[in-house]
């Protein structure tokens, strides 16, 4: 499988589709007869008044989340080529990528997060320029905007904002406007949220919004064990990759080392902002999932060992589709 994704073939993109429906089989057998969708917070209903959590029948719902996941797996896959991030072409990132999304029942459905991957490989597009460019403040500004309209959909997501700062910091030599760019995109679509809820008689309430950001970082998680049992294998490929980029970190490009600095830094605020919601959902790390995938990527595009890294492949495939049907 490994083998046959190394290679740049638009027939991939087939092999991508019929794995999307491979790693949702156990799911759909066994999917309740209610799937609920909610794109966006609770504070932005305002826009959106009729009603939709359940709009779609469960196989719909798991459908147009394979479909988005194909359309995310493709444009991080030329994110990622187009950047030369691997140092050559490949269609490994966007078979990571359905790989990552399947990991747990609650990625395989229409989710928030999921809407929210869209947004980041967007982000990640102008964030990468950024290393070129001469005068970033219009790219600073979208960006800021970006992170505002992720965060109307789910709002730990505005803690990606610090991903904008950190890429000046690393791909730029440090100018405060572009750093107040970002703050103004950012309060460019609150602005228009906040006359929304003035015309609405509501302004009281728009302070409210930001009061999830208060709340304290649990102690704990609570994760059923299974889904501590499917981590092995990413676990295990994860400590392969650190293991590949210390061997040929400094052999790569500055870009390409930035790069991997900055998509750590994402990783890592994903993980983290998990605390926003009073309810916890395994959907939030749909948000790890990108950066986790061009991880990946990386480990096996370097890997010479065919026998290991296929079976290694092999064993995190089986534990996501034996443990879909233990899920229930």
């Amino acid at each position: 499988m490994i083998s046959i994704f190394k290679v740049f073939n638009p027939l991939n993109v087939l092999w991508l589709a019929i794995l999307i429906f491979v790693l949702r089989i156990g799911y759909l057998i066994e999917a309740p007869h209610k799937l609920q969708f909610i794109f966006v917070e609770p504070f932005a209903r305002l826009l959106i008044p009729a009603s939709y959590e359940y709009a779609f029948s469960p196989v719909a719902n798991v459908f147009l989340a394979g479909l988005m996941v194909l359309a995310q797996a493709l444009l991080l896959n030329y994110l990622v080529n187009y950047y030369n991030l691997l140092g050559r072409s490949t269609f490994l990132p966007a078979l990571m990528y359905v790989t990552v999304t399947a990991l747990f029942a609650p990625f395989i459905t229409l989710s928030a997060p999921l809407i929210c991957n869209f947004l980041l490989i967007w982000m990640l597009f102008k964030l990468f320029s950024l290393y070129k460019s001469d005068d970033a403040k219009s790219t600073a500004y979208d960006l800021g905007m970006i992170v505002a309209i992720g965060s109307i959909i789910y709002l730990p997501y505005i803690y990606l904002f610090l991903s904008i700062w950190i890429a000046l910091i690393i791909f730029k030599p440090v100018n405060w406007r572009e750093w107040l760019s970002g703050v103004l995109g950012y309060a460019t679509v609150f602005f228009f949220i906040a006359v929304f809820y003035y015309l609405n008689n509501k302004l009281g309430n728009f302070y409210h919004i930001w009061a999830p950001l208060g709340s304290k970082f649990p102690k704990s998680i609570n994760i059923k064990n299974y889904n501590y049992l499917v981590l092995i294998p990413v676990l295990l490929i994860l400590v392969l990759y650190f293991f590949k980029l210390q061997q040929n970190y400094y052999k790569s490009y500055v870009q390409v080392r930035k790069s991997f600095q900055l998509l750590f830094a994402i990783f890592l605020i994903g993980g983290l902002s998990f605390y926003v919601k009073t309810e916890f959902n395994l959907n939030h790390f749909l948000l790890c999932a990108v950066p986790a995938a061009v991880f990946f990527s990386y480990y096996f595009i370097n890997a010479n060992v065919k026998w290991m890294y296929e079976s290694l492949y092999l064993l995190l495939l089986i534990s996501i589709i034996y443990f879909q049907f233990n899920t229930f």
